[in-house]
């Protein structure tokens, strides 16, 4: 399925109560008292005929799909939940490789994103928000996203890539990825001020 097709087929979506959709798509969303974490983009993957990917590759190819929780503040306003994984970081990859060939820059020229709203931890409800497509075509925006990973190219260089962290970036951010506290591997983070940017909050 090419990127304009999902899209569409996802737009079809919007305000859809996406948790009453996974009994039907048989995606687990509790098992033994725990949380599936990634049911909800597993739902929208079946939902467009598409195998459950995680890879480091684009889902589909020419396109790759995230979904991004918001939450209501008290005051009505609705915000993102939290930051966004957006690949992660090969040191020896991003030391040799400039911005426009790295797969930080590949990602996001083929994003598309699902926002949905969190309700509680019991995972009743999951409403389809929008769909969004990453927009690199604001030049400000990508100049500082250039910026961004240019700080962590430059320092994986100059310090070593232990010394990465999360306080870098104004947009996209390097921080721990993985079980626990301990983890040492890494992967560029999507900040919050830039998802308000682009899903217009």
């Amino acid at each position: 399925m090419i990127k304009s097709e999902a899209v569409e087929k996802l737009k079809q979506l919007i305000g859809t109560d996406i948790r009453q959709m996974a009994e039907k798509y048989e995606v687990t969303v509790w098992k033994d008292g725990k949380i599936n974490k990634g049911w909800f983009g597993h739902v929208i993957e079946r939902y467009l005929g598409l195998p459950i990917n995680s890879s480091q590759s684009p889902n589909f190819g020419s396109w790759e799909l995230k979904t991004v929780p918001l939450k209501r503040l008290k005051n009505g306003i609705i915000v993102p939940k939290e930051t966004m994984a957006i690949t992660m970081i090969d040191p020896f990859n991003v030391k040799m490789t400039e911005f426009e060939e790295s797969h930080l820059y590949a990602k996001l020229r083929k994003m598309v994103i699902c926002t949905n709203i969190f309700e509680s931890k019991e995972e009743k409800s999951r409403i389809l928000h929008n769909v969004i497509e990453f927009n690199l075509d604001d030049k400000e925006m990508l100049r500082i996203i250039k910026q961004d990973y240019q700080t962590v190219r430059d320092t994986i260089i100059n310090q070593g890539f232990e010394k990465l962290t999360g306080k870098m970036g104004v947009y996209i951010q390097p921080r721990t990825k993985g079980q626990g506290h301990g983890s040492v591997s890494r992967a560029f983070y999507a900040r919050t001020n830039i998802l308000k940017l682009l899903f217009k909050f």
